[in-house]
């Protein structure tokens, strides 16, 4: 890769809007991959950041329906729900020797895109920021901050590098990890039960905290104990301080989807975690119980 990266965003929402406007702004060469009217709204429009972290500005960007060019890298910041479908937008013969760096919930997606792609190409990406699309084109950043982990067991260290250093040169603090299991299963043991019992009971974390205390103990432990089966390091004490430490009305991505009538990311998260859970023979009682809650109350 070059200083100057070409980089394509499969899905300019919240967070490929976001990163797609911060790596434009820097001047890296952005495509925005997306539907009809979006890719034409990215195109006369670009895309307005309102961030009290990053400022407000506005990013030129190119937008397309498919990829057509090859790029050093594409990042895909898709639902997990929407990905099949997203990956479409990517024909083979366009992407060249790009990495391919998923933003997606769940431990499992890297695995799928291995199957179709160079598995030395893969590099998934862990983000740590709140960011939204309130229209198209338009992203509001939320948090006083924007953290990435780049990982990818096969993929070269260089490579991983200079994507990493344009990211932070852009603005989102970037490092990267050695160990992908670790990286993943990290946001995972965190992410899992603040997701599953949020949308469960319809409620802030706040409320799930103190209300559901030692349902979610219990889920942290489960999930703790799977993680550990996978190879990952997890602290379930230290987990129960961060939901502590967050603010009372903090809502889960998920419980947002429910909230919204959009497909929730149940199986990438819940079907998973209970997948791990079975192979490695972790009993998870609660997590199966609150899974199963959830699929239940969407058929």
């Amino acid at each position: 890769m070059a200083n100057e990266l070409s980089v394509a965003v499969l899905g300019p929402g919240g967070v490929g809007g976001l990163l797609a406007a911060l790596l434009s702004r820097a001047g890296h060469r952005v495509t925005c991959l997306a539907g009809d009217d979006t890719a034409a709204t990215l195109r006369t429009r670009g895309i307005e950041v309102r961030s009290g972290h990053f400022g407000d500005f506005t990013a030129e960007v190119d937008a397309d329906t498919t990829l057509r060019t090859p790029v050093d890298a594409v990042l895909i910041t898709v639902k997990h729900t929407a990905l099949d479908a997203a990956l479409s937008r990517l024909p083979a013969e366009s992407l060249g020797d790009a990495l391919l760096v998923p933003f997606l919930n769940g431990v499992e997606h890297p695995a799928t895109l291995r199957a179709v792609h160079r598995p030395d190409r893969i590099a998934p990406g862990v983000i740590r920021v709140e960011s939204t699309r309130v229209a198209p084109g338009v992203i509001e950043h939320a948090s006083p901050f924007a953290e990435i982990d780049l990982t990818g067991d096969q993929v070269p260290r260089p490579r991983l590098d200079a994507l990493a250093q344009a990211l932070t040169a852009a603005g989102p603090a970037t490092r990267v990890l050695p160990d992908e299991t670790a990286a993943l299963w990290a946001k995972m043991a965190f992410l899992a039960p603040f997701a599953l019992l949020t949308t469960r009971y319809a409620l802030p974390l706040g409320e799930v905290r103190t209300r559901h205390r030692d349902e979610l103990a219990a889920l942290v432990a489960e999930t703790a104990a799977v993680s550990q089966a996978c190879g990952a390091p997890a602290d379930p004490a230290r987990a129960l301080a961060r939901y502590d430490a967050f603010p009372p009305a903090t809502k889960s991505s998920m419980q947002r989807d429910a909230e919204a009538g959009r497909p929730l990311e149940l199986d990438a998260i819940g079907g998973a975690l209970l997948r791990a859970a079975e192979r490695h023979g972790v009993p998870v009682p609660v997590a199966a119980r609150v899974v199963r809650e959830l699929a239940d109350a969407t058929r």
